[in-house]
């Protein structure tokens, strides 16, 4: 099931449609199968930023998977023990956050890959069932999903290098570490970051590389443009934020 599930997106991306996925920061799986259930093709669990350790994610995984969305998780950091026991975990892919050049990202991507198409350890684990699917977790570990993260100048002028590396299905820009490495922290319309966005944009393009962005604030204008600009892996709002702005005291409004 969740095999299919990443081949889906894969398709989608390979052939420029949209795919749309939100983030959960918020370590409950009621939460999870609340976001599973709301019309998302992917769920990010965010490890990074989140409070939400390994031991809850098969939780939050199963919650997810019952609405027929594909879980996946920003790692805290991109290294070989955070990815591999997330992908152990069950999860579809990593997102790999603070990717600043090619070699980094070809470690990641070895990290996540069993043999022969990486050296992650292999073994019975959640994502196969305890060993139940193994030869099917088989073909899947292969070539799990695989976003890196853009988040910093450093990225945008190696992201040339970065958008060849092989085993690489899409990039998502983190915007406020983005606009942070310039000193423009959450400045997004200043125009120094609008250039920015724009030549990761064209730089993607040239590689015929799928290019994302995350729409932390639910804005659905915001959304229909990044859809038109070309955006095809889009992440919508977080389980926090969704949460507090609908819960905000009517005598604030």
């Amino acid at each position: 099931m969740r095999l299919k599930k990443i081949a889906l997106i894969r398709k989608k991306l390979q052939n420029d449609e949209l795919t749309i996925g939100t983030w959960q920061q918020i370590p409950h799986s009621s939460i999870s199968e609340i976001l599973g259930q709301a019309g998302y093709d992917w769920v990010a669990i965010d490890m990074e930023h989140g409070s939400i350790n390994f031991e809850k994610l098969p939780d939050l995984f199963r919650g997810i998977e019952l609405g027929g969305a594909l879980p996946i998780v920003r790692v805290a950091e991109s290294n070989m023990i955070n990815c591999k026991k997330a992908l152990d975990a069950g999860a579809g892919g990593i997102i790999a956050p603070m990717i600043e050049n090619a070699e980094q990202l070809k470690s990641i991507i070895d990290y996540c890959c069993w043999p022969p198409s990486g050296n992650r350890g292999v073994g019975y684990s959640r994502a196969n069932l305890f060993g139940k699917h193994f030869d099917e977790y088989n073909k899947e570990a292969q070539a799990p999903l695989i976003i890196a993260q853009i988040e910093h100048i450093e990225a945008v002028n190696n992201l040339n290098e970065i958008l060849k590396v092989k085993g690489l299905d899409a990039i998502i820009v983190g915007p406020y570490d983005l606009s942070a490495s310039i000193n423009k922290t959450a400045e997004f319309d200043h125009l120094e970051f609008l250039n920015v966005m724009n030549k990761i944009k064209e730089i993607c393009k040239r590689n015929k590389i799928p290019y994302g962005d995350h729409v932390v604030q639910p804005d659905n204008s915001l959304f229909e443009n990044r859809v038109k600009e070309g955006y095809r892996f889009i992440a919508y709002g977080t389980d926090g934020v969704f949460l507090y702005n609908s819960s905000i005291s009517p005598k604030l409004k």
